[in-house]
């Protein structure tokens, strides 16, 4: 299945650059470029984007806000926002992260882990760099104030067994690694992890983190379980 990618950054020698990184793969279609945040979320809407390439430093409206846009969008919810920076240590990325990202890439990623990574967010199925994500998650809610995901009340709903795959995932573990810690199959750790999504109301694994973390079922500088 084509997956159609979405090109927002006001610089236009960067949409060029990764334009043609992405059009050398059969599987990925450019379909549409956007120089602001308000353009992105139009063009996301109107050109059913997959997978939006964000950038944060945007005139106009920024990417944290057009994320948040698209996330709180319910006929956009099958958009994945992938976060574009200069700097991958900015606090902003993970102002990104939860309005709603899947995750982030510096402007310096080889081309072929840029096609990666729009692969791997387009299947919702892991977060890009999880220890750097989950280390910039956890250095930020240390020192700000909580937003709006959930707070402890909804693990409640969780199964003994859904809340420990969910500590899992938070300290970056895939579902091959969850199933290994916890002698499951790959398929029933995915199954885990895709129940709690649905039950916390993730977009993907990247709120997972933020959530975990947020709702204090882990904190920064936790071990490995």
């Amino acid at each position: 299945m084509t997956i159609r990618v979405l090109l927002a950054d006001d610089q236009a020698l960067i949409r060029a650059g990764f334009s043609l990184i992405i059009g050398s793969d059969p599987d990925l279609l450019i379909v549409g470029e956007a120089v602001n945040g308000r353009e992105a979320v139009a063009l996301a809407r109107s050109e059913r984007a997959d997978v939006v390439l964000m950038d944060i430093r945007m005139p106009e409206v920024d990417g944290i806000e057009a994320t948040k846009r698209i996330a709180a969008d319910e006929d956009l919810a099958g958009v994945r926002i992938l976060v574009l920076t200069t700097f991958e240590n900015d606090d902003n990325v993970v102002l990104a992260l939860r309005a709603g990202a899947s995750g982030f890439l510096g402007k310096g990623v080889e081309p072929d882990d840029l096609v990666r990574a729009i692969k791997v967010v387009a299947s919702g199925e892991a977060l890009l760099s999880p220890a750097a994500t989950r280390g910039m998650i956890a250095r930020f809610l240390s020192q700000a104030e909580p937003g709006p995901l959930p707070t402890p009340e909804p693990l409640q709903a969780l199964t003994e067994r859904e809340r420990e795959v969910l500590a899992l995932a938070a300290h970056g573990l895939s579902n091959d690694d969850i199933a290994a810690k916890l002698y499951l199959s790959p398929l029933t750790a995915k199954t885990h992890v895709n129940r709690a999504m649905t039950k916390l109301g993730a977009r993907d694994r990247a709120q997972l983190v933020v959530i975990a973390y947020q709702a204090g079922l882990v904190k920064p500088g936790d071990q490995l379980p």
